[in-house]
């Protein structure tokens, strides 16, 4: 630093008509001009400057320096310049955001149309999956999550929950029957969601921490949207979270079965690497999605169930009749 200062005298000094005139420039005295120069030119071992009484000019070897010496403190100083540094690294750049697929297309887009047209010069670069995303390997800035937050590496804010329900279609549920039970509702055709991480089908979560892996499946995919459409076209049951859910309830497109069995919400979190300092862009992005997740996640409707009909048979997935089970109040 002492040298890259003493090079940055220098060059005012080489325009300036002599060293008084070059410390006037730099607002400090001329002994600090004289002292920046011996010292520079002592570490090259060459003379900057021909001194005499009449003042000073530079020599060959100062020439030379001169040129070299403006084109690399110009380059530092626009790196270090406050419009630039904001250019390069608060209001420009690229924002890496992982998310599930489903919480992608739903409202994430949505949620940062906004900022991106105020702010064109950030970009967003969107990864959804289903599979954990490694925030290091993969450089991600924000992430969105369903679940659990207890890595300290993060700085997670909590701005909503998120609700799973066992739904069908009024059609699936007049031909099956409604469940009355676990039991019966795995009897059922029923849809399972593969978990990207381990190749294995998600297990349906119930109240009491009970989980239950489809025995069975009538439709298995990986991808919760593709998975909410198998539902609605009367396919199968499915255990399906509330934003894709919801609107469908609200319309009557689906109906919730086994409600006295949901599982308590899980949390929703938006969250960022824990690391300083925060370029603004990456905490603009970051405030933004959890200003916009907690309000849109909060609009979500809840719905009335339906029960169980008294019934004397219902169909199987094999279309054969059996007894209807009682709804049973626990599971062991």
């Amino acid at each position: 630093m002492n040298q890259l200062e003493s090079l940055r005298v220098f060059c005012v000094a080489a325009e300036a008509v002599n060293f008084r005139d070059a410390a006037t420039r730099l607002g400090v005295s001329p002994q600090v001009v004289t002292r920046s120069v011996r010292e520079l030119e002592d570490a090259l071992g060459e003379p900057l400057f021909h001194r005499s009484t009449r003042g000073v000019r530079l020599s060959t070897f100062g020439e030379q320096l001169a040129q070299r010496a403006r084109d690399a403190v110009g380059g530092i100083d626009q790196l270090f310049h406050r419009v630039d540094r904001r250019a390069l690294s608060e209001l420009a750049g690229v924002v890496r955001i992982a998310a599930p697929s489903s919480i992608g297309r739903h409202f994430i887009l949505h949620a940062l149309s906004p900022v991106l047209q105020q702010h064109p010069e950030i970009v967003i670069d969107l990864r959804l999956s289903e599979a954990r995303a490694d925030v290091v390997d993969q450089q991600i800035d924000v992430g969105v999550r369903i679940g659990f937050m207890r890595d300290s590496r993060f700085v997670a804010r909590r701005v909503s929950t998120v609700s799973f329900a066992v739904v069908g279609t009024p059609e699936r549920v007049a031909s099956s029957g409604v469940p009355g039970s676990l039991d019966a509702l795995f009897d059922m055709p029923v849809t399972a969601l593969i978990d990207r991480n381990s190749g294995r089908p998600w297990p349906w979560v119930f109240r009491a921490g009970k989980q239950r892996i489809p025995p069975a499946p009538a439709f298995v995919t990986d991808d919760p949207d593709t998975e909410c459409a198998a539902v609605l076209d009367g396919l199968a049951f499915g255990q399906i979270p509330d934003y894709l859910a919801a609107p469908y309830l609200q319309t009557g497109k689906l109906v919730e079965v086994l409600a006295n069995e949901a599982p308590e919400p899980w949390g929703l979190y938006v969250y960022r690497a824990q690391r300083t300092p925060v370029p603004a862009r990456v905490r603009l992005i970051y405030d933004r999605l959890v200003e916009a997740m907690r309000v849109e996640a909060g609009l979500l409707p809840r719905f009335a169930p339906i029960t169980p009909a008294p019934t004397p048979a219902r169909r199987t997935r094999s279309g054969s009749a059996r007894p209807a089970r009682q709804a049973q109040p626990s599971e062991p």
